[in-house]
């Protein structure tokens, strides 16, 4: 696996830990539909979290969450909407970026929420 990716992943378990010790409820991991993931999907009390989680060893080329294009966020909305008919959910949803830097070997872990709605 490429080190990038292990980077993500690595990400992606600090972001789900932190998560936790804030009270969430992990429901998924990288949970798919089709071409499109979901990095984590989590309950805050009774709202329904779509995570994307952006880890970076650096911030030399702006801040992770910046990557979370409108795109992304097009794919992200697209696969919350699977995932809620094939549960069959109705819930409060709303959309949150972790985004991880190291900083001399330690994560800085900011925690967007709500950090944007679908655009329609």
């Amino acid at each position: 696996m490429a080190r990038h990716n292990d980077l993500g992943k690595f990400g992606e378990e600090l972001a789900a830990r932190y998560l936790i010790n804030k009270g969430y409820e992990i429901l998924e991991r990288n949970w798919r539909n089709r071409h499109k993931e979901i990095d984590l999907i989590a309950k805050d009390g009774v709202d329904l979290v779509i995570v994307e989680v952006k880890t970076r060893q650096n911030d030399d080329y702006g801040e992770p969450d910046q990557a979370v294009t409108r795109q992304k966020q097009n794919r992200l909305v697209y696969a919350a909407n699977a995932y809620i008919f094939e549960h069959n959910l109705d819930i409060n949803t709303r959309f949150d970026i972790i985004s991880i830097i190291f900083k001399e070997g330690e994560p800085l872990i900011d925690h967007i929420e709500d950090a944007f709605l679908p655009h329609w």
